[in-house]
């Protein structure tokens, strides 16, 4: 048996070694959920980025016809696509989750792992899934709108004395930083705070407010490796969402097919990239989670009581077999 260490490199080395033991059922997964979520970040923007979702533009880079007639959308049609894709990413995102975060989860302890109960997994998460996210968004807001509610007693109150505030005047845009500053700093916090949610609803099967209490219990000591699992995966992936925005090129450069097949190239090569990432960031969060659970002496009452009662761990079962987490 191997052993890992509780930092990041040890969360890492665990998530590739769950994923590639059971290599085609996470690449199923992923081509269900994660691959359609990439592709559509990369395509959102060029559809976005005109009126109508087939413009003559659009009908250039995908289809090679001749541009048509534009047809002009009303304000309710703008406002279509932006919910559709909303609603697309936010299905997709919680299946995503729920369903690979049950997989790794049974895959840490070396269980057999079907896609079958992955898919099923769906349907017992969906919902709390949302619950909890709502709640998320629910103090999020609050946060905000107490920053916000502050900055303009604050405002209205040097008005009250006469003082005419302008707004490039570097003490007022220093105030409204160091406000930004301390939302983004506390919501980052409380980000770390949460970062277990997800799975805790998955896998303990809580929802609402009660996993981000649990959360904020088990990352205790595991804060540093949150946060730079949080940074790491967020760079990466915005690194990413960069380079696709600017796959799309101007209009006025189309001349030809060329121009199509290498966005169609550029696509397939990020899309790969993206679903790879996404795929890591949703596994290592579970991992994370067995790792936490091992520092607070969960673990191990656990997996002695599991393989006690239903297992027989094999020596030639490479790599399906249970690792030992210690804690350094």
């Amino acid at each position: 048996m191997s052993t890992h260490s509780l930092n990041l490199r040890g969360v890492l080395s665990e998530t590739k070694r769950i994923i590639n033991a059971h290599s085609r059922h996470f690449l199923a997964l992923s081509v269900l959920f994660l691959l359609p979520l990439s592709f559509s970040l990369i395509v959102y923007p060029a559809l976005s980025q005109s009126p109508s979702i087939l413009s003559d533009y659009h009908r250039s880079v995908f289809f090679f016809s001749r541009p048509e007639p534009e047809i002009s959308l009303t304000e309710k049609s703008h406002l279509l696509l932006p919910i559709i894709y909303g609603l697309f990413v936010l299905i997709f995102s919680l299946c995503a989750t729920a369903s690979i975060t049950y997989s790794t989860f049974h895959g840490f302890y070396g269980r057999p792992v079907k896609f079958t109960s992955s898919i099923k997994s769906i349907f017992f998460s969906f919902l709390p899934l949302i619950a909890t996210l709502i709640a998320i968004q629910i103090i999020a807001g609050l946060i905000v709108f107490a920053f916000g509610g502050f900055t303009a007693l604050v405002y209205f109150g040097i008005s009250l004395f006469g003082v005419d505030l302008d707004y490039d005047n570097v003490y007022f845009l220093g105030f409204v930083f160091l406000i930004v500053a301390l939302i983004v700093g506390l919501l980052l916090y409380f980000k770390v705070e949460w970062y277990l949610a997800n799975v805790i609803v998955v896998v303990e099967s809580q929802w609402g407010f009660s996993p981000l209490k649990r959360s904020s219990y088990l990352v205790k000591g595991m804060r540093g490796v949150a946060f730079a699992m949080i940074m790491l995966f967020g760079i990466l992936l915005g690194f990413l969402c960069t380079l696709c925005s600017s796959l799309v090129p101007n209009s006025d450069v189309i001349s030809g097919g060329w121009v199509s097949w290498a966005f169609i190239f550029q696509t397939v090569v990020y899309t790969g990239f993206m679903t790879i990432l996404m795929l890591y960031c949703v596994a290592a969060n579970a991992v994370l989670f067995m790792y936490c659970k091992a520092l607070h002496g969960e673990l191990a009452f656990e997996i002695a009581e599991e393989f006690a009662h239903e297992y027989i761990s094999l020596p030639f079962d490479d790599g399906k077999v249970p690792h030992v987490v210690y804690v350094v």
